[in-house]
Order: C-alpha cells, then structure tokens, then sequence
C-alpha cells in the first residue's frame, strides 16, 4: 500500500504547493521551465519542502527520463547503472534528469564522478540537500550547477495541503481547532502533516477534535518518518550541539533520537566522527572515550550502555574544540590528488639495491634520532615541485596549544 505522501504527490506546478520565490513568472528557474530546458541544480531546504516533488515535475515539465537515487544507501554501482542507461537514452534523443537524494552523503570522490556527464549533457543533475551545500558539497560539483533554496511551507500553504488529505481520508468532520493545531505541529514540513493525516486515520478516532488529536500526536509525533529526513535533521542537532559545547542540548537530541526507536550505534558513529573532525588533537581522549563508550554498550546492553554514549556525549560536548585536523586532512587530501604524479624525492627513498643506490636513493637522507632533539631541521619531505607545505594549524585551545609551541620549533617558526 502506497504512503498517502505518495498518493497526494503533485504531479504538475498548478498542484504543487509552496516555493512561490522560486516559481513566478520572473524567476529564472520557472522561465526554463516554460521553455521546456532544465538545467543542473542543488534544491537546498529543510524536510517537507517539495525537494523530490519539484525534480519528478521539472522532468516531466522537461520531457525527461526522471532517475533517482539516495546518497544514503546507494553507490558507485547504481551511479554507473545510471550513466549507462542515460547513453541508451541519449541515442534515442532521451534526457536523462537523475534526482539524488542527500546528495551531501557522497564523498567527494562520488561527488567528482557527476562532473564529466554533467559538462557532456548526458545527465542533467538535480542534486537535493538539508546541509548547506556550500560546506557538503565540493566547489567543483557547486560551480556547474545553480543552488536554489526552498522555503518551510507558511500555513496557508500547509492549510491548502491539509485539505487535500483530509479529504482523501474522509476526515471532513475533523474541528477548525484541530486542523491549526496539525499545522502549528507540522512546523512548515508538508510530509510531516500528510503523516500525521495518514495516523488519525489509521487510528479511527470516535471524535476528531484537537484533544483527541492532541493525545495522538503526543503519542505518535517522535516516530514520524523513522530513519528519513527528520532523524537526520535530529542527528544534524546533535552533532550541532556538541560541537557548539552544549552538553545540555546534546542530551536532549540524544534522548529525542532514542525515543523515537533510533540505533545508538549511529549516534555512536557519529560521536566518534565529532571526536576527530570537532574536537581532534585538542583532546585526543575524546576519541578513546567515545570509542570506549560503544564498547560498553556492545558488552552490557541499551540500559546501561546509552548512559555510557551519554557520558562521552557531554565529554565532547565539553571538550576544547578544534577542526585543525579535518581541515588538514582535506587539504592534503586535495594536494595528492592534484599531483599524484610526482615521485618520491630520492632521499626519501630506500637504498634497496645496489643499482637503487648509484641512481641516489637515500642519499643525503639525515637519519631524525641523530639530530638535535630528533629534529631534522630544515630536511625536505614533499615533492621538490611543490615543495614544503603546512595543513595542520592547531587552534589555541587544548593540547593544540603544546602542539602548536611543538611544531614552531619544529618548523623553525
């Protein structure tokens, strides 16, 4: 049986309700639309907000072969499916729109795949995030595509969408009262008030009045959309509040997420992700704590394992914050793959065999537990052609701060 968020799922731009900025006469998304030419974009908005509507109608708009995919649980595999096909479909005459769903969940080697058959045509790419797309998604993918942002639906929009349920379910009898007391809950989320339509309905209410209605969602609200957007949304506040050094709000997210049936293990993974990407050398303990934390709850179970995540929780929460290390990372992680091509310099290399050592190998090499203080100062270790670099910044705060006095030293700052 198909979601009533199915079933009520506008199917053209006169029945889609919301996004009114983006779709006037004089926006340059809904003149390509009249012109029947769809181009690449990011629909950047909160849950409910028509994301995957507007991609299923710009392809039908556009005459398009609409594809979908979710960064979520699908991968390489299914974008080469994707491409593939889009090529059959291509030498038929066939324009391929493939929608990918939290497109901010691919990393940014999935991200770089889309580059080629975008700059081809062979797709065009309607990418929908939650995140800011301007810290999710790599500026390669950003500078071919045009980012638009979609709105949480005002309550006429909402109101206009309740009517349509209700009247899909038979609920014509539902109290004034009610009806504003769902759309005030549904916080301008529209897949979140067809849900709670779908809910009153499989409960068979005697009355349906906002007392009634107010018991059930009370009952019911924190299992809307399980695992969707919302959970993500909720683990996004999470991860937000820990890194903001609230201990307080990390709690309450924590607990919101398990109350509405989540695995503690994701919220596990993702403390272990704070732990390197918020906090990092700053205090590397929060790492072992947080590791140490799903160990308990894998050995003594949800009771008095969650208690464990909980503690490492508010240890991250309040821990020196410093993201020196992601931004390292990131930013070697660019530099390999841009000159992936450059050897080894010869006096890093292994003087293996004799030939190894009249080409040079090794030579000059200054052997570190030699030097004073184990430093050698001043040694060359990257590629002549781009020569010393420095990532790794630490931040006044923590550990950083000893590591930082370190690495002048070391650097001969």
């Amino acid at each position: 049986m198909k979601p009533l968020s199915d079933i009520l799922r506008p199917e053209n731009l006169s029945d889609f309700f919301g996004q009114t900025h983006l779709l006037n006469e004089h926006h340059p998304l809904k003149q390509a639309l009249d012109n029947q030419r769809a181009h690449s974009m990011i629909l950047w908005g909160s849950p409910g907000t028509g994301k995957t509507t507007l991609a299923r109608i710009i392809a039908q708009q556009t005459d398009g072969h609409f594809a979908q995919i979710s960064a979520a649980i699908d991968g390489v595999a299914e974008l080469r499916a994707v491409f593939e096909n889009a090529k059959k479909l291509q030498n038929i005459g066939k324009q391929t729109i493939l929608f990918v769903d939290e497109i901010h969940r691919f990393n940014k080697a999935q991200q770089d795949a889309f580059l080629p058959h975008i700059e081809s045509g062979l797709i065009t790419l309607i990418g929908a995030t939650s995140e800011n797309p301007s810290f999710e998604l790599n500026s390669a993918l950003l500078s071919r595509v045009s980012v638009y942002v979609l709105e949480p639906l005002n309550s006429k929009e909402l109101a206009q969408i309740l009517q349509r349920a209700l009247a899909h379910e038979k609920l014509s009898a539902m109290t004034k009262s009610a009806q504003t007391a769902i759309i005030n809950t549904s916080s301008g989320d529209a897949r979140r008030l067809i849900n709670i339509v779908e809910q009153i309905s499989l409960a068979k209410l005697d009355k349906l009045d906002e007392q009634a209605i107010g018991q059930l969602l009370q009952q019911k609200i924190s299992l809307f959309d399980k695992g969707g957007d919302i959970f993500y949304q909720q683990l996004s506040a999470f991860h937000k509040s820990v890194r903001g050094s609230s201990p307080d709000a990390a709690l309450y997210w924590m607990a919101r997420m398990l109350v509405a049936g989540a695995d503690s293990k994701i919220i596990s993974r993702r403390l272990l992700a704070i732990a390197s990407e918020d906090i990092g050398n700053a205090d590397p303990r929060a790492l072992e704590i947080t590791l140490n934390a799903w160990q308990i709850f894998e050995r003594v179970g949800a009771k008095e394992g969650n208690r464990a995540i909980a503690q490492a929780a508010i240890y991250c929460a309040v821990a020196p914050k410093s993201n020196a290390v992601y931004n390292a990372f990131n930013q070697a992680m660019e530099q390999a793959k841009n000159s992936a091509d450059l050897p080894v310099p010869k006096h890093l290399c292994n003087a293996t065999t004799e030939l190894a050592s009249e080409l040079g190998y090794g030579k000059d090499y200054r052997y570190a537990h030699n030097e004073p203080n184990a430093i050698a100062q001043n040694q060359n270790y990257f590629p002549a052609k781009i020569g010393e670099q420095i990532y790794y910044q630490p931040v006044d705060r923590g550990l950083e701060i000893k590591i930082q006095q370190k690495l002048k030293q070391i650097r001969g700052e």
